[in-house]
């Protein structure tokens, strides 16, 4: 009987150690390719191997990532480079771990039939929907102005960009554009960061006490996120079918586009020496200094506070 009662606690306690730590990464939009890397440490065995129970919680729009990080609801959120710099300005505890893109995705698309040549060139005439207020249109509204253009709040979707050749609006490079093609519009896309501002995006954060009290849990996450973005940048179907059961809205092919879209700007030079994820000290600062000269931040954290690398850490 005693034999039988010590072979049922090692097999309770080996599930236990199998089953990984647990915690939760809160994404701030739906289940779509810029959380591709995400679902393939989960769903391809990446967390499991460094030892993580990951629940995966989608978002929407507006949703507050950083502020359930920094309330201690979640362990992990995706956030952006200027978020973080905002939020810690006012007093909140949230480090940037990980960057998904090297590039911000955030562009403008106008018709491909106006033949302009560079971003400064879409605000000579026509339409530009930008959402107001973002630290990226103050940027763009300080350097180009907008007296050459009908310049109006983006209120979502792009029925208005399909029904109007002079329309321009903001976008993801990797979804908008897509969706305009398979609705027979060409869209050429300009990248913001082509004008200069380019922020870490797809940020993934953690409180810095998580960090301080659970810094092996962090690396694994790391860790765990370098190897799934590998295996997403290498084969992005296994996640991609995943997502789509998940997000209806999307169909497969839009996913395999999207995922293609996207992976020049996962990719750089920084990460080809330090790896997927890999931040520096200097695009930080960068991103600091311009959201101090729009005004943004008065206050600005330093920039080494804001991120870490956990391999050199």
């Amino acid at each position: 009987m005693r034999s039988k009662l010590i072979a049922v606690i090692l097999l309770s306690l080996s599930s236990i150690a199998m089953a990984g730590e647990k915690v939760t990464i809160a994404l701030n939009w739906f289940p779509e390719p810029e959380f591709g890397g995400i679902y393939a440490a989960k769903e391809q065995g990446a967390f499991a191997k460094h030892n993580l129970d990951v629940d995966i919680k989608p978002g929407g729009a507006g949703a507050p990532t950083w502020q359930r990080v920094d309330g201690g609801q979640v362990e992990f959120g995706v956030s952006s480079a200027d978020e973080v710099i905002i939020a810690r300005q006012n007093g909140a505890d949230v480090v940037a771990i990980f960057s998904i893109y090297q590039t911000c995705p955030q562009g403008i698309m106008v018709h491909a039939s106006r033949g302009l040549q560079t971003i400064e060139d879409v605000f000579k005439s026509g339409t530009l929907a930008l959402e107001v207020g973002l630290p990226y249109t103050k940027f763009l509204d300080k350097k180009y102005g907008h007296a050459s253009v009908k310049r109006i709040p983006y209120s979502g979707g792009i029925s208005n960009f399909l029904a109007d050749k002079s329309f321009a609006q903001q976008c993801f490079v990797f979804s908008e554009p897509l969706s305009a093609r398979k609705q027979g519009v060409e869209a050429q896309t300009f990248l913001i960061a082509d004008a200069g501002y380019n922020p870490y995006t797809g940020v993934i954060i953690t409180s810095g006490k998580y960090l301080k009290t659970h810094p092996e849990t962090v690396k694994n996450m790391v860790a765990s996120l370098q190897a799934g973005w590998q295996m997403y940048q290498d084969d992005p179907k296994p996640a991609n079918a995943v997502m789509g059961a998940l997000n209806k809205s999307m169909d497969a092919e839009t996913f395999a586009a999207a995922a293609a879209a996207q992976k020049p700007l996962i990719e750089s030079k920084d990460t080809k020496d330090g790896g997927l994820g890999v931040m520096t000290t200097e695009r930080w600062q960068t991103l600091i200094d311009q959201l101090v000269d729009l005004k943004i931040v008065k206050d600005p954290p330093k920039a080494s506070d804001c991120f870490i690398n956990p391999a050199k850490h």
